[in-house]
């Protein structure tokens, strides 16, 4: 037999010595980059919107809060602590005006929307021609800014050259001309008509979708059992739409409340104060009164009725996820 082969220096073991790692192996163990855990990634993918909204919204609204413990005027320089006196002199003052001016545009800006949407949408849901044409035609009013909605209205109700008097004189419901937008007794139904205008688009789409999930064998089956188009629609449709229903009022119902820009361009919430809201009302405070301690607590009561409203709105949701 030949001698045995020689170990070379990188494989041979010498007895009572450890081997060690290559020192690149080391390296390259050592400066691997540790691996983001998932709380900590969704955070960092969170942090600048949450910084976005801290900066937008939280800290603007703290401050406005705060505002409704001071007098405070928007002309004058610096500002006296005063504890509730805001809050007292506005629930003792204008509040229940302005709760129930708020309330009567709210809810009928909510009931009227849904109304004439739940009809459309039960009208595009049947076979007619033409029906997605006119469902795109019918999105118009949703589309088009709160602005140009309320100027074009303005033009409709105008006293002098308005289409509203031109069409009611020509079938003979009215003699002569009226200031539907200047008459405390016409302005609240006109903002409500020119609101209800904008809305029901969204109400109509949602409402078609929630009747397009409705199985048709129910119908068909209550038909063949002798069920009319009436019994079929509160038998079968309205059961099967009550959650839709109820989610399409509620957050109609949240939005109408802190609606702002159609009442304050048509009527500025007059003629005397018959259209003001919570909205109007904080904005004409602040910037035409230059209070800002009275419009604070406007703001402070307005905030705590719409918090009331969302956690309505929270557990309307979670009921509905549960069923």
């Amino acid at each position: 037999m030949g001698p045995d082969p020689v170990a070379s220096p990188s494989t041979a073991r010498i007895p009572g010595m450890t081997t060690t790692a290559p020192s690149s192996q080391l390296s390259t163990t050592s400066n691997k980059p540790k691996r983001l855990s998932d709380g900590v990634f969704a955070f960092l993918l969170v942090l600048p919107g949450l910084a976005l909204l801290l900066a937008v919204v939280v800290y603007p609204l703290i401050t406005a809060l705060v505002t409704a413990f001071f007098k405070q005027s928007l002309v004058l320089p610096g500002r006296e602590f005063v504890g509730f006196q805001n809050i007292i002199d506005v629930l003792t003052g204008e509040f229940s005006r302005l709760l129930w001016q708020t309330l009567v545009f709210t809810i009928g800006t909510t009931l009227f929307p849904f109304v004439i949407g739940f009809a459309l949408a039960l009208a595009l849901n049947t076979r007619i021609r033409g029906a997605k044409v006119l469902r795109g035609l019918m999105l118009i009013p949703w589309l088009v800014p709160g602005v140009v909605v309320s100027f074009l209205w303005m033009w409709i109700f105008n006293a002098n050259y308005g289409v509203m008097n031109a069409l009611l004189e020509g079938i003979g419901l009215i003699d002569q001309p009226q200031a539907w937008l200047a008459q405390p007794a016409t302005a609240m139904g006109a903002v409500i008509l020119a609101k209800t205008w904008q809305s029901f688009p969204w109400m109509m789409v949602m409402l078609l979708a929630g009747l397009q999930t409705v199985p048709r064998e129910l119908h068909e089956a209550a038909e063949i059992d002798g069920a009319g188009t009436i019994r079929r629609f509160f038998s079968i449709t309205v059961p099967q739409l009550k959650g839709i229903i109820g989610l399409v009022l509620l957050l109609e119902f949240i939005w109408n409340f802190q609606h702002f820009d159609i009442i304050y361009v048509l009527t500025g919430g007059g003629p005397a104060g018959s259209t003001q809201t919570f909205a109007t009302a904080v904005y004409e405070t602040a910037f035409h009164g230059f209070d800002l301690g009275h419009a604070g607590a406007i703001g402070l009561l307005w905030m705590v009725l719409l918090m009331a409203l969302v956690v309505v709105y929270v557990r309307f949701s979670e009921k509905g996820e549960e069923r």
